[in-house]
């Protein structure tokens, strides 16, 4: 489960159904829990040719292709 932290230190995670239907955008691949470089959640695609990982903001993903990273 993905999750982050606000600024009042609050966890915040993503519904389990929300999380099971999200696919990476670019791709249609599944995407699987992971941490970025400095320790924020993120999403990483499973797409073993094109690999991107997508930031979790505030709880919420951010499935747009501009703000995704390769991994």
């Amino acid at each position: 489960m993905s999750t982050d932290k606000t600024s009042t230190g609050r966890t915040e995670t993503l519904d389990p159904w929300v999380r099971e239907i999200l696919r990476c955008p670019v791709t249609g691949a599944t995407l699987t829990d992971g941490v970025g470089p400095g320790g924020e959640p993120e999403l990483h695609s499973t797409d073993p040719d094109h690999p991107l990982a997508y930031p979790v903001r505030h709880g919420i993903p951010v499935l747009l292709e501009s703000d995704a990273r390769p991994l």
